[in-house]
């Protein structure tokens, strides 16, 4: 069990999030089990690095004075596991929002797909999703989004230190990317399917690694509340 006095001192928890939970939801949770388990008013706590809902995985959780860690954790290099789809694109890139236009695919070999790969390897451009949290003009990009508002969203440059692709099952492309803070691999998965001469969307993504930390050590909210706070 951690007690009260090193959560306060600092600690680093790693969090597995589950599929469907939002970050916040995650580290809220297991901030209410410490305060109401060792009757505190507040508890400093944070994480380095939003998941999205649609995504599980790696959250690196910060507690006390190891909260001053946050911004180095998060400018760790990333890896991520999941599947693009080929044949189709949605407006948000992922599964977020429905499938708006299909493509073929009959024209896609391995070898196109292994040649396009090469591509996304290195200092990468990519333009963010609008359905992110990106703030321009002082409102967040999924706002315009929602309410059906064109608006410009810029280029950044992104490393992808590694990128790996498994064709067997072809329209589904799995993944494994290593890539740099601020890749969005929705973006990946959207800018793959355009460079293929078809279209593509992120149909599934895990984060599996921050810089040294990985989710094989990692515990569910719910684990780790039964395992470190064990007389809730």
């Amino acid at each position: 069990m951690i007690t009260a006095e090193e959560f306060a001192e600092g600690r680093i928890l790693l969090i597995d999030k589950p599929l469907g939970w939002s970050s916040f939801q995650a580290v809220n949770k297991i901030k209410w089990a410490i305060l109401r388990h060792y009757k505190q008013k507040k508890i400093k706590i944070g994480h380095a690095g939003t998941l999205d809902p649609l995504a599980s995985g790696l959250l690196v959780v910060c507690t006390g004075k190891f909260t001053k860690k946050i911004t180095e954790i998060q400018d760790a290099v990333k890896t991520y596991t999941g599947t693009i789809t080929v044949g189709a694109t949605t407006p948000s890139y992922d599964m977020e929002t429905e499938v708006e236009v299909h493509y073929p695919t009959e024209h896609i070999t391995p070898e196109k797909i292994e040649i396009v790969r090469q591509q996304f390897v290195g200092e990468i451009e990519q333009v963010p999703p609008v359905f992110s949290a990106i703030k321009r003009a002082g409102k967040r990009l999924y706002e315009f989004a929602r309410e059906g508002e064109a608006i410009e969203v810029p280029t950044r440059k992104v490393q992808v230190h590694r990128f790996e692709l498994d064709t067997t099952e072809f329209p589904l492309l799995h993944f494994e990317v290593e890539c740099s803070k601020g890749t969005y691999v929705r973006s990946l998965a959207n800018d793959m399917g355009k460079v293929l001469g078809s279209g593509a969307y992120l149909s599934a993504l895990r984060r599996t690694k921050i810089g040294d930390y990985d989710v094989a050590e990692a515990l569910s909210p719910d684990e780790f509340i039964i395992k470190h706070i064990p007389r809730l």
